[in-house]
């Protein structure tokens, strides 16, 4: 294949997977069609079948894309500095920076997506936690522990204390758009959870 052939067939592949996504988010898995991905995508219906085999396929290749999305997460996790005046301060501007990637709406929608379909692709889902979200644990959990050694944070169980930071921030805005179907949160109630988590973070762990 030359490699004309090559950049137009990517771009094909490409269209293809931001239609599959637009698509399987708006009409879930059992409502989407090859033919409405085909015509979104402005392609043949046997191109799609050419880049994908079948409608799981192409279902597991878009969620798995997104876990490429917490690199840059688990950069700004693994980069907290070991100060003892500032801890408090640069742990609620990583508190607000995580709520602010793990709140956007397309990130909702993928998350509700993914557990809608738990059931019928249990391995899938399983891959999207560990692949996306567990790694941002592991990366917090070797980040506080490295903190404990410093003396700034008194932690025993690392993967604990990372779970119990994402949760005192997580838990009420993702509950609230899990059950009304969309973001309920206005940016100044992320501020006052990050702020509020971190306090009770601190609290506990200090």
């Amino acid at each position: 294949m030359e490699a004309s052939d090559q950049s137009r067939s990517a771009r094909k592949h490409r269209a293809i997977m931001d239609a599959a996504t637009q698509v399987f988010m708006a009409r879930g898995y059992s409502g989407t069609s090859m033919d409405d991905i085909a015509k979104l995508a402005a392609v043949s219906k046997q191109t799609v079948y050419k880049h994908f085999t079948d409608k799981e396929k192409l279902f597991t290749e878009i969620v798995l894309a997104t876990t490429d999305r917490v690199d840059a997460m688990i950069d700004l996790v693994a980069d907290i500095p070991a100060d003892a005046d500032r801890l408090g301060e640069n742990l609620t501007r990583l508190a607000g920076q995580f709520l602010a990637a793990l709140t956007q709406p397309e990130v909702l929608e993928l998350r509700r997506l993914i557990i809608a379909n738990a059931d019928t692709f249990p391995e899938l889902g399983a891959a999207w936690y560990e692949q996306g979200f567990e790694r941002v644990l592991a990366t917090l959990a070797a980040t506080f522990e490295r903190l404990t050694d410093e003396g700034l944070l008194r932690i025993d169980d690392p993967l604990l204390a990372a779970n119990h930071f994402t949760g005192l921030l997580l838990w009420i805005p993702v509950n609230k758009a899990m059950f009304h179907g969309s973001p309920q949160h206005t940016r100044d109630e992320l501020d006052r959870y990050a702020t509020a988590g971190v306090g009770v973070f601190l609290g506990a762990y200090r």
